[in-house]
Formats: structure tokens, C-alpha cells, sequence
């Protein structure tokens, strides 16, 4: 059948990719705790920069290859999915309680750069301009991170968490080999990935944005819900949710822009009307759940159900939508 060589080269990328991005972590945590870098800036980050590999490499070569669609929808999708299947099964596992100063601080700024790309993106249209806006952005991110986590290194509960899981004797010659390994391997995973996507999206008579927003978001997600559901399994609920909030920041300021810095140009009006409004909606009900304000602050069971719920809804409403 046509359909199962693309379908084979879709489930091999992302084999490919979750290997990757774990080697890729594990080498870049690793070598910045042998340059002296303390555990929390390496996790607020490198870690969380990394955590992006997937859908930065993904997203970068399928705007080189011309599809601008499967990488907007990669980036978007990728966050609705790290905040209702990520946190939403999480939580559905194991209950999530927040203690971080930090991540409590994070989760506003989640919400304003959000906003940000919505405004950028607002006219139709993704250029050059607007990808250099939000690589500045990401730029001002990092420096803020590295402040705070100098300021806050010896005090946060997320810097305990992180210590315990950034490897702490590991000889720079192996931590470099991951970090390469890691990295030439995320190449050939987007690779095979973008291919069997976009073959799939053909055979299927959908767009690009279609796929990049319910298959490969989720297969790109997939090392942090992996990550996530380890990290609540062993109490670490701070890092759980840490490695959500800064995928979704370095997703929207590191991965948006690339398919407008490479292949700048309109986009689906169903963007602006449909996902944009959803991945900002979704980050509201992660605040309000999270501060409090609906209940106790934990992220139970209940809360879980409700976010899982969202996101599968949401899955539904994009292929109804491309079934139409």
C-alpha cells in the first residue's frame, strides 16, 4: 500500500527523534555542568532549549523544504499538546504540586509571549521581521533565565530537582560525544520525519499544517511527556511542569520564527481562527489551574481529565475541520 512507506519513515523519525533528544540533553546538561554552569541555569537553559531540538530541527527543515504549513503547525500544535497531553496525562498519573519561585514567575511569561506571537501574526502573514522579533525575544528570555537562576540557585526547590538529574561526574569526552551524537542524529530523524509527513499529508488529501498540528506535534512532544511522566513518577512535580513551560517558550520564540526567517509568507486563516486562539486558550487554563484560582493549586486528577480533554477535542476539531 502507498500509504506505508511514508507511515513507516513518520513512526522511524520520531523513534529517532525521542532517542535523540535524550542523548542531546543528557550531553548538553553534562557539558555545561563540566564548564562550572550551576544545575538550575543549565536547566532553565540548556535543558530547556534542548528540550526544543525536536520541533527546531523538524520545523527547519521543513520550511527549507517548502512546506512553511507543517512548521507553523509543528511549533503551535507542539505546545497545545506539551500543555493538554503532557500535563494532562501527568497529572492524570500522579497529582502535580508546584513549590518553584521560578516556575510561578514563568508561567505569566508564557502567557505574554504567547500574546506576542499572536500579534506578530495577526496580519496573515510571517516574515522575516517578525521571526527577528522573536529571536530577539528569545535572546532577552535566556538572559533573563540566567539572572534569575544566578539569583536563585541556592534557594529555588527546582534547583534541587535539577541537581539531582543534570549528570554531575560524567568525563567531557562522552557528555561531547551525546551532545554530537545527539545532534547529528536529530538531523536525520527531522529528516525522515518531514519526509513521511509530508508524503502522508499527500496520500491522505490534507494540508501540511494539518499533519504538523495533530502527528507530528504529538510525535515531537513525545520527549517531554516521556520526561514529564518520569520526572512525577520519582516526585519531581517542579520539574515536570518546568520542562513544560520552557518548551512551550523556546517552541514560540525559537521554533516559530524559523519557517519565517527561511520560507516567509502567508499562512492558513484557520491559524488565526482556530489554533492561535486554542494553544492561547490552553495557556490560560494552565495559569488558572496552576495559581490556584480554580481550587487547591495542585494539578489533580480532575484537572488533568479537563485538560486531556481539551487537547483530544481539539484533535477532533482539526481533522473534522480538513475532513470538511
Amino acid at each position: 500500500m502507498p500509504i506505508l512507506m511514508p507511515a513507516a519513515a513518520l513512526l522511524g523519525g520520531f523513534v529517532l527523534l525521542v532517542w535523540a533528544a535524550d542523548r542531546f540533553v543528557i550531553g548538553a546538561g553534562a557539558t555545561a555542568r563540566n564548564l562550572g554552569v550551576s544545575p538550575l541555569i543549565i536547566g532553565l537553559t540548556v535543558v530547556g532549549f534542548a528540550t526544543s531540538a525536536p520541533e527546531m530541527f523538524t520545523a527547519a527543515i521543513a520550511a527549507g523544504q517548502g512546506n512553511p504549513g507543517l512548521a507553523i503547525g509543528n511549533a503551535i500544535g507542539s505546545n497545545i499538546a506539551n500543555i493538554g497531553l503532557v500535563i494532562g496525562l501527568t497529572a492524570v498519573i500522579s497529582p502535580l504540586v508546584i513549590h518553584s519561585r521560578i516556575l510561578k514567575r514563568e508561567y505569566p511569561l508564557l502567557f505574554v509571549i504567547t500574546g506576542l506571537a499572536m500579534l506578530l501574526m495577526i496580519d496573515g502573514e510571517l516574515g522575516v521581521a517578525d521571526g527577528m522579533v522573536l529571536v530577539i525575544a528569545c535572546g532577552v528570555l535566556i538572559y533573563w533565565m540566567v539572572r534569575l537562576g544566578k539569583r536563585e540557585r541556592n534557594s529555588d526547590a527546582l534547583a534541587e530537582e535539577l541537581d539531582v538529574e543534570i549528570p554531575r561526574a560524567m568525563p567531557m569526552q562522552k557528555a561531547l560525544f551525546l551532545l554530537i551524537l545527539g545532534l547529528v542524529v536529530l538531523v536525520a530523524g527531522s529528516k525522515i520525519l518531514v519526509w513521511g509527513a509530508v508524503d502522508l499529508a499527500r496520500i491522505m488529501g490534507v494540508s501540511d499544517l494539518v499533519i504538523g498540528l495533530t502527528i507530528v506535534a504529538v510525535g515531537t512532544s513525545l520527549p517531554e511527556l516521556a520526561a514529564a511522566i518520569a520526572s512525577v513518577l520519582k516526585k519531581e512535580d517542579d520539574l515536570a511542569i518546568g520542562n513544560v513551560i520552557g518548551s512551550n517558550m523556546f517552541n514560540t520564540l525559537a521554533v516559530l520564527p524559523l519557517p519565517g526567517l527561511i520560507a516567509p509568507g502567508g499562512f492558513s486563516p484557520l491559524i488565526l481562527s482556530r489554533d492561535l486562539p486554542v494553544m492561547i486558550s490552553m495557556t490560560i487554563l494552565l495559569y488558572l489551574i496552576s495559581k490556584g484560582i480554580m481550587s487547591s493549586n495542585k494539578i489533580g486528577c480532575g484537572k488533568g481529565t479537563v485538560l486531556l480533554a481539551g487537547f483530544i477535542g481539539y484533535q477532533i476539531w482539526v481533522y473534522m475541520t480538513a475532513a470538511n
